[in-house]
């Protein structure tokens, strides 16, 4: 709940910012309790660690919605979905672009 706040404030001061140009990083950061640091970075057009992709993802967005209705389907039907099913799916659409199967976890 924290973090919500948090970013909430972050983007609150980047409005600020935007509109009052006399309005420094430090004064905003200090208005919105928020870090200085991040404020700058977050204005500099970085984002937040929680909008940013895993390096560990195996799996596009595309793949995952793939998965997904798959199982959706296989509900649909009556049929329920079997973990080594869905590893099955995973790992065919990744060996159709030579990526490492998925792990146990």
């Amino acid at each position: 709940m924290e973090s919500n706040s948090q970013e909430s404030r972050i983007i609150l001061a980047l409005q600020a910012l935007k509109n009052d140009s006399k309005l420094t990083s430090q004064r905003a950061a200090k208005v919105y309790n928020v870090l200085c640091r991040t404020l700058s970075y977050r204005r500099a057009g970085r984002l937040s660690r929680r909008d940013i992709q895993p390096k560990s993802r195996k799996l596009t967005d595309l793949e995952e919605s793939v998965i997904v209705q798959y199982i959706l389907d296989l509900d649909s039907k009556g049929f329920p979905p079997r973990l080594c099913s869905v590893e099955d799916i995973a790992n065919r659409l990744l060996a159709e672009r030579n990526a490492r199967r998925v792990g146990t976890r």
